[in-house]
C-alpha cells in the first residue's frame, strides 16, 4: 500500500508531467453561421473567414519564409495566389491541426512542368504546436499558420469544399 507521502509525490510529478508536454488539439464544435469562403491577404498579413457577405472571423497569419510573389515551384518557400478549394483535413497533423488546400491545381502543375520542376503540394493551414513563437513573422514552407487556439476554432468552422482565396 502507498504511503501518503508516496502517493502525493507521484501526484504531483503526474501533474508536472503533464504540463510539459505538447498541447492535445481541442476538437471543438461550431454551430455558428456557415463558413462559405476563406480570403487570405498575404501583404496584409490577414485571412478572413466569409458567411455569405459578412466577414465572421479575422486572424494574423504567417506565411512562407519567401513570401513575396505567387508560389512555383517546389521548394521555394512562397504561399501560393490564387482559388483553391479546403480539400482535407488532419486532427492528427505536426501543426496542432490543420486545413489542406489543393494546390496545385492543373495551371500551377502545367506551370511548374513547362519549366521544367515540380510545382510543390502540401499546403496548409495549420497551427504552430507551440514551435515557432517568436521564430519571425513567416517561418513556413509555404503554408498559412495562426495560433494553436485559434486553429481549434477554425478546424470547426470551416468544412471541407470551402473556397479559399489568396491574394497577393
Amino acid at each position: 500500500m502507498l504511503s501518503r507521502r508516496t502517493f502525493l509525490g507521484l501526484a504531483s510529478l503526474t501533474i508536472l508531467a503533464a504540463c510539459g508536454g505538447p498541447r492535445k488539439p481541442q476538437l471543438l464544435r461550431y454551430d455558428g453561421p456557415a463558413v462559405t469562403q476563406i480570403q487570405i491577404y498575404k501583404a496584409k498579413r490577414r485571412m478572413y473567414l466569409f458567411s455569405g457577405q459578412d466577414i465572421i472571423k479575422t486572424y494574423k497569419i504567417s506565411l512562407g519564409g519567401n513570401p513575396v510573389g505567387p508560389k512555383r515551384f517546389e521548394g521555394d518557400g512562397r504561399t501560393p495566389e490564387g482559388a483553391y478549394l479546403i480539400d482535407r483535413k488532419n486532427p492528427n497533423s505536426g501543426y496542432h491541426l490543420s486545413l489542406g488546400i489543393s494546390y496545385p491545381d492543373a495551371h500551377d502543375v502545367a506551370y511548374a512542368e513547362s519549366q521544367g520542376r515540380k510545382p510543390g503540394g502540401d499546403i496548409f493551414i495549420h497551427g504552430r504546436a507551440g514551435k515557432h513563437k517568436g521564430g519571425g513573422r513567416d517561418w513556413t514552407a509555404g503554408c498559412i499558420a495562426v495560433k494553436d487556439g485559434q486553429i481549434e476554432h477554425i478546424f470547426a468552422m470551416v468544412q471541407i469544399g470551402t473556397p479559399v482565396i489568396i491574394f497577393p
